[in-house]
């Protein structure tokens, strides 16, 4: 078996993950808006600096608009020293959200203990070789999971959110009453651990939620929201992209999470091809960039943390997203450094004006 290319270079593969436009990943996520925008609304900040909330702007330059994460690209350079705004837009700083992730890292007791899962991961290529779509790997990569996690109830609550959703782009989701109360019943049961305490009570001390119940409500909104990826209304959310996974134009998008990969691979479903990434930990959660074919259609790079609780992978991606919307967020787990790439989706909003998850995933790390 050929060794696997070291670790700053995958690191450094890792990032041209998320910079390369061509990878199918960022090509779904950054889409142009919709043709039915018929509007030419303004991108820049250049004289809008405090300039009242517009729904119709792509964009904006209000003082509350890093909250929200719907900044044009120009306002910390245009707008952030400008009288009345005191704060800059990093205002969680890249040393609090190291120390956050590590508090969150340690909170994971729901996490898989070594004995709990057993991997084969196999052939490791290099980046060159993944658009290849071969089969280098002729062993499933779960060679045993303990299954008793999935009794516990935040993994029992997640896992009956999988099948709520069409895989394909294009066909409009509808939830019906049980499927909502899912929904809510996985977001309380989160709630309810040390992982998900953490976050709220940073977010809290950032003055990001005055209450509990805003936040849940936030997230509520941001991951299970409904918006449209295609000519269908409403045919897609942030949840049902990053840890369901979807095909659209015969590719796999999204689909960054074990738990789905296992149980779809027991199904048969899911054939793992290779890995171009294994992560430094040596104990789970672990991450893995992996290569895959999914009942047809192939997923030419997907990361994914390996034996995390969905409350951790729930709470990193959150706070990412919330902390560094479309940017790199820099973090720590364990003594390594890893970073997670978020995505807003740019042609709808819920509230005033806040962006649903378009994406989130690990793209290792540029420390």
């Amino acid at each position: 078996m050929r060794a696997c290319v070291p670790l700053i270079v995958a690191l450094l593969c890792g990032l041209a993950w998320a910079e390369d436009p061509k990878e199918p990943e960022l090509e779904e996520e950054m889409e142009e808006a919709p043709a039915s925008n018929l509007y030419s609304a303004p991108n820049s900040c250049q004289g809008r600096c405090h300039e009242a909330f517009d729904r119709h702007h792509p964009c904006h330059c209000n003082d509350r608009c890093q909250e929200f994460g719907n900044c044009c690209k120009d306002f910390e350079s245009l707008c952030s020293n400008h009288e009345g705004f005191s704060y800059s837009s990093d205002a969680i700083t890249k040393e609090e959200l190291q120390s956050i992730s590590e508090k969150i890292y340690r909170a994971d007791t729901n996490k898989a203990q070594k004995e709990d899962i057993v991997l084969n991961s196999q052939n490791c290529i290099s980046p060159s070789e993944t658009g290849d779509q071969v089969d280098r790997c002729p062993e499933p990569l779960f060679t045993y999971v303990n299954e008793k996690l999935f009794s516990k109830p935040t993994y029992a609550a997640f896992i009956n959110l999988l099948n709520n959703y069409q895989r394909a782009t294009g066909h409009g989701e509808h939830f019906s009453a049980q499927q909502l109360a899912e929904q809510d019943t996985f977001l309380r049961e989160i709630m309810r651990t040390a992982v998900m305490k953490e976050l709220y009570s940073f977010l809290h001390h950032q003055n990001r939620y005055s209450s509990e119940q805003e936040f849940v409500d936030d997230l509520k909104n941001m991951w299970f929201g409904l918006y449209s990826r295609s000519s269908e209304e409403r045919d897609s959310s942030g949840f049902e992209h990053v840890f369901s996974g979807e095909v659209k134009k015969g590719k796999v998008t999204g689909f960054h999470n074990w738990i789905r990969f296992y149980l779809q691979e027991k199904e048969g479903l899911v054939d793992y091809y290779s890995h171009i990434y294994d992560g430094p930990w040596d104990s789970y959660p672990d991450v893995l960039a992996m290569q895959f074919n999914w009942d047809g259609y192939y997923k030419e790079v997907g990361s994914a943390f390996i034996g995390s609780s969905p409350e951790f992978e729930f709470a990193l991606y959150s706070l990412c997203f919330i902390a560094r919307p479309g940017k790199v967020c820099q973090l720590s787990l364990g003594g390594h450094p890893l970073a997670i790439q978020t995505y807003p989706w740019d042609n709808s909003t819920y509230g005033n004006g806040k962006k649903y998850i378009a994406t989130a995933y690990v793209i290792s790390s540029t420390q």
